[in-house]
């Protein structure tokens, strides 16, 4: 019974690291928006947070053996959008690794092979649900639920728009992100193969993001006091962001690769849609709106398109690993049990 248990609670241990992987993440953008809203720069917010998390990786990746355009993208759509944006097209990672992978010949696609029509077909559907989430921001969902008698809305708010929030701008920039990290999965992985130490990748990944993100902000921002970091939710937003973002999302991730794989992890994309949802409603005050809804959703469902094809593939591959590996040992059976019958 004892036993029992223990292993219940331990094959539930690695679903409450990735939700709370989640969790840290949409943290990372609700209190950026909140920052920012008051008066934060998005850039000078990165510049600090890469310093601190490269400060603190520094000594781990001597004693263990994300790119600037995404971080920069991250923190200005965030201010021009919400969390639950941020979330939505963080889905789009799966598609543009695809899209990326086949490019650089590091994926084959068969058109004739049902597997590789389905990932072809959910980044079509997880890209075109990105179109939506970004062009259309339509009603708000609890204006269309609770209010019997809803007020007319102007026709351009259920059209395709650039509201007064710069929403579509924000979708824009977060698409980039998305696909700015997809870019960066596959030079790390192709770096990995060849020096396979993750911390110290981590922290060299960290620290030029921190030298290139100083550089551009000194470019961009010329006010002095725009690098005064106040005490209140800007000190918190960077301190956040370099310790949980910079070291548990790290540690997290990379211990639910080792034991669940890499499908396992990227399942949990879409939960951060639903936080997002709920964190910057309670936060932020913002307003779930109805194009976030449907594209979300469609988005979602591109996004677990492509990933049963992947698990298929992985398990076609280990299938005819195991295949091989069989046959080797038979072959290497054979000789001997013929020597034997002309005994």
């Amino acid at each position: 019974m004892g036993m029992g248990v223990k292993q219940l609670v331990v094959g539930l241990v690695p679903y409450a690291a990735m939700v709370a992987v989640q969790c840290v993440q949409v943290g990372i953008t609700t209190l950026s928006k909140a920052a920012i809203s008051q008066g934060a720069t998005p850039l000078i917010l990165a510049v600090y947070a890469d310093a601190i998390a490269s400060l603190i990786l520094l000594p781990l990746s001597f004693f263990l053996n994300r790119i600037t355009l995404m971080q920069i993208c991250v923190y200005t759509g965030v201010s021009f959008s919400s969390p639950t944006l941020a979330s939505a097209t963080n889905n789009l990672i799966p598609a543009f690794t695809f899209l990326l992978a086949v490019i650089f010949r590091m994926e084959k696609v068969d058109l004739r092979s049902l597997i590789s029509q389905i990932k072809i077909i959910g980044t079509l559907v997880s890209i075109a649900g990105a179109f939506i989430i970004t062009l259309y921001k339509g009603p708000s969902i609890v204006a269309l639920l609770f209010e019997h008698q809803p007020k007319p809305q102007p026709p351009t708010s259920f059209t395709l728009l650039a509201t007064t929030d710069n929403w579509a701008i924000g979708g824009i920039l977060l698409s980039i992100a998305s696909f700015s990290i997809a870019a960066g999965n596959i030079f790390q992985a192709a770096i990995l193969k060849s020096y396979p130490s993750e911390v110290t990748i981590v922290f060299f990944y960290i620290l030029f993001g921190t030298i290139q993100c100083a550089i551009v902000a000194l470019i961009a921002e010329r006010n002095p006091d725009a690098w005064r970091i106040r005490p209140g939710i800007e000190l918190i937003t960077v301190m956040h962001t370099a310790i949980f973002g910079g070291l548990m999302l790290f540690g997290l991730v990379a211990w639910c690769l080792r034991r669940k794989g890499p499908v396992f992890v990227a399942m949990f994309n879409p939960v951060g849609i639903f936080i997002a949802a709920l964190m910057s409603d309670i936060f932020l005050g913002d307003t779930l709106h109805l194009g976030s809804v449907i594209g979300a959703i469609i988005i979602v469902t591109g996004f677990y398109g492509v990933m049963w094809a992947q698990s298929k593939e992985e398990e076609k591959i280990q299938a005819n690993t195991d295949g091989r590996s069989q046959l080797l040992s038979h072959s290497r059976e054979t000789p001997f049990l013929e020597d034997y019958a002309q005994i």
